[in-house]
């Protein structure tokens, strides 16, 4: 699939979702609070959010395992309506930061409109790509992302850039979608099936090695559930994971780490 084409129908759809509050078809149905209670949010974190942040996005809490503290910078890729940056500076304090970086220009207005009507003064977003991300070296103790890796065309430059940015010593954790296996050429051509978060997912092995290679240590998976859809095509059954990934940068300065 070509990644001009990809990556132009993936902004135009999450656009639309920014814009009409509508959903991907990954994130299931109905109401966009049961669907973050489903994927792993808290009655009570939602409670301390703007309503606005929530879409209903995602496949997990990455705030919940990334043991934020005060005074951390936490940088969110993919951060759509704000969702999890929103938690985060909750959690770091007025001492500390958090950047939202997304490449979808609608879901940075909604995000930075957001912060400015709720008064967060720690927050801030950036228009950008996650494989060329418009920040500087070593510059984050902490990377987040909720189900936005498989969206992009090229994973390995993603997580390297990760690592670029990260302090030595940073951590990351990622829910996101992976396989069982190779999918069907016919899925991985589909752009409705890579704007649902499921032709661009790599094989789970395939996304942990790549990991690996671009420079993280201790990398594992926390928590791992079978991705369940009343209208999954027959040829996905079994085959979709929902994981949250953890993986740190080594304390070494170099630009592909020591393993």
């Amino acid at each position: 699939m070509e990644e001009k084409k990809v990556k132009e129908y993936v902004k135009k759809r999450y656009g639309e979702i920014a814009k009409e509050n509508t959903t991907c078809s990954c994130c299931g149905g109905g109401d966009t609070m049961e669907q973050a209670q489903q994927v792993g949010y808290t009655a009570e974190e939602l409670a301390e959010l703007p309503e606005e942040a929530v879409l209903g996005l995602g496949c997990g809490n990455p705030t919940a395992l990334a043991g934020l503290k005060e005074g951390e910078v936490v940088l969110d890729l993919g951060s759509g309506g704000g969702i999890d940056v929103f938690l985060a500076s909750n959690r770091v304090g007025s001492s500390g930061r958090v950047i939202g970086l997304d490449m979808t220009e609608e879901m940075i207005r909604r995000a930075q409109k957001t912060a400015e009507e709720g008064g967060y003064t720690n927050v801030e977003f950036h228009l950008g790509e996650i494989e060329d991300m418009p920040l500087e070296d070593e510059m984050v103790d902490v990377i987040i992302s909720n189900c936005v890796i498989n969206l992009t065309t090229d994973k390995l430059k993603a997580f390297q850039e990760a690592f670029r940015v990260l302090k030595p010593g940073g951590r990351m954790m990622i829910s996101d979608m992976v396989t069982e296996g190779e999918l069907d050429p016919e899925i991985k051509k589909s752009l409705g099936a890579w704007s649902a978060c499921i032709a661009g997912a790599l094989d789970k092995q395939e996304y942990l090695s790549t990991i690996f290679l671009a420079g993280f240590e201790m990398v594992e998976i926390l928590t791992e559930t079978s991705y369940q859809e009343p209208d999954l095509d027959p040829r996905l059954e079994g085959r979709i994971k929902s994981i949250q990934v953890k993986a740190v940068k080594g304390n070494c300065s170099c630009c592909t780490g020591c393993g």
